[in-house]
């Protein structure tokens, strides 16, 4: 066999793919409680009280201990770094370094990092597989949807939407949804009180005529 000749390079080792980052231990420790509140004995989930209040580590309003939820961040930042890594060629693809200045992107991450470490760690290699095959694709494609020119280059750019969202719970457009929800409250009324007059009761909302019995709109 003939050697390669060494022309005095020093070449670093560097491993050809990189490991899933670990959560730490209390994210170890909170999907070790939703494994006894799944198949734990009676009194393991008696142990633990109301399931519901349990931590869930791909749902970080959940992690309500302080301590807990710097370990999702942390471990977040390095699955994102990870994914960029290990997955993305092509820039339009990659997770911006912003992305904690999107609530979209961190409730998906989250998500996207739950499904892989449990695939990571299956018996088979049948999850992983779903997770490179529909997981990691649909994040991406929704990513690019939602964000699409915005934040390529370093600087974050303000959210598009924030006015809009500004009048949506403005106290106007909340008090004009209450009305209309009242109205679909009065179609369960199905007995009118006595005294009533009978026929159609009518009330104009937005310029348009509404069968407060019905909901029914009228032109």
């Amino acid at each position: 066999m003939t050697e390669r000749p060494d022309h005095g390079r020093q070449v670093q080792p560097r491993p050809v793919i990189e490991e899933f980052p670990r959560p730490g231990r209390g994210i170890e420790h909170a999907y070790r409680e939703l494994h006894v509140a799944l198949h734990g004995e009676d009194e393991q989930k008696a142990a633990l009280g109301d399931p519901a209040q349990l931590a869930r580590p791909w749902d970080p309003p959940s992690c309500i201990d302080p301590e807990l939820r710097a370990e999702i961040w942390d471990w977040l930042e390095r699955v994102v770094a990870w994914m960029n890594r290990e997955y993305t060629w092509d820039t339009a693809a990659m997770v911006p370094p912003c992305w904690p200045r999107h609530p979209h992107l961190v409730h998906e991450v989250a998500v996207i990092a739950d499904l892989r470490w449990r695939a990571g760690r299956a018996l088979t290699g049948e999850p992983l597989e779903e997770w490179h095959r529909y997981a990691l694709p649909a994040f991406v494609d929704r990513m690019r949807q939602r964000l699409k020119s915005h934040c390529e280059d370093n600087e974050h750019q303000p959210w598009p939407a924030q006015g809009r969202h500004a009048r949506h719970i403005a106290q106007p457009a909340a008090d004009e949804r209450s009305r209309i929800f009242e109205l679909d409250l009065h179609t369960l009324d199905r007995d009118p009180p006595a005294g009533a007059p009978l026929g159609a009761r009518l009330q104009l909302v937005d310029g348009y005529r509404i069968d407060v019995d019905t909901g029914e709109v009228l032109d």
